[in-house]
């Protein structure tokens, strides 16, 4: 009679190389400055929230007014908010876990090694994308959490259960947002060979979108103003082409969609005309009328990153790997 044992199942390879770059990014240098940077901002822009509450607000005022999302949001001019810190941050952090996902095993010698096992590229390509949005992901909600429970201890009045959903959407959102810059990363090394090289074209997009791009649009704006005599359907269709122009930019669709979901009392996010105004109720939005209005926001995001994937992976699939 023989006896029969329950083999041992064998990790896929894609789970291996997930584990391995989760490994390595969380042991790099470069990754815990960049956690220690966003977490010192992060907390003084809670400390500066938390002394404007102690400050310039009453208990009985808050209540009821979506108080704990002001956390995120509330500044007093000396340090930026937290939402602000990390539409700057956030894309550092993404070009820091991509630039050199790819280039820096071929610099190694080990990309050919690699695919010399029974391994196939998309593994290796998604493996690499998976970890660092596994990283980005556990960090974002770990200091999304951090922020919340501080500020729990502090004040005292716990956040109620739409503020809490509406913070777990700002942190879903900050994630895709983090993740573009990430794939833009992973584009740019699997691009180029020289992780320097990957490295600089990441932050001259970066440095485009936040500084050119934004005088470009103040010279379009100024040179396409309307008259002094112009309608107010004119004024209005200006104003959305401008709006327009701005939603170029990853970070101005994610000012507009974090906007709206940490403060309720944002009905729009263009110009609207007398007849729509009018008859209004000022109330705040509730949590599936916010996400409807950031839906196009969210889908804009969610393509960017995509589109940086698709390029990265149409690439990486094409290209020949030589041994050195």
């Amino acid at each position: 009679m023989k006896l029969s044992f329950p083999m041992e199942r064998t990790p896929h390879p894609f789970w291996i190389i997930v584990q391995k770059e989760v490994g390595d990014h969380v042991r790099s240098w470069r990754f815990i400055i960049m956690v220690v940077l966003i977490a010192m901002t992060c907390l003084g822009s809670l400390y500066t929230a938390l002394t404007n509450f102690n400050k310039g607000l009453k208990t009985e005022d808050l209540k009821g007014a979506f108080f704990f999302l002001k956390l995120f949001t509330l500044s007093d001019g000396t340090l930026p908010s937290f939402v602000v810190f990390i539409n700057f941050l956030g894309p550092l952090l993404g070009i820091s876990l991509g630039f050199d996902a790819i280039n820096s095993e071929h610099n190694r010698g080990t990309l050919s090694r690699l695919l010399a096992q029974p391994l196939h590229r998309d593994y290796l390509l998604n493996g690499k994308f998976v970890a660092a949005l596994t990283v980005i992901s556990v960090l974002m909600f770990s200091l999304g959490f951090l922020v919340m429970g501080i500020g729990l201890l502090r004040i005292g009045i716990p956040p109620t259960a739409e503020e809490f959903w509406r913070l777990i959407f700002f942190i879903l959102v900050s994630i895709c947002y983090v993740a573009f810059w990430l794939n833009l990363g992973i584009f740019f090394s699997v691009q180029f060979r020289q992780p320097a090289t990957a490295a600089l074209s990441c932050i001259a997009v970066w440095l485009f979108f936040t500084i050119f791009y934004q005088l470009i649009v103040d010279m379009i704006a100024k040179a396409s103003a309307p008259a002094i005599t112009a309608t107010p359907q004119q004024i209005i269709n200006y104003k959305e082409f401008i709006g327009n122009l701005m939603r170029v930019i990853p970070s101005q669709l994610y000012s507009e969609a974090t906007t709206t979901l940490l403060l309720p009392s944002v009905r729009s996010l263009g110009p609207l005309s007398m007849e729509q105004v009018y008859g209004t109720i000022p109330s705040p939005l509730p949590l599936s009328q916010s996400l409807l209005l950031v839906w196009p926001q969210l889908t804009g995001l969610i393509a960017a990153t995509v589109t940086c994937f698709a390029l990265s992976y149409s690439i990486f699939i094409r290209r020949e790997i030589r041994t050195r």
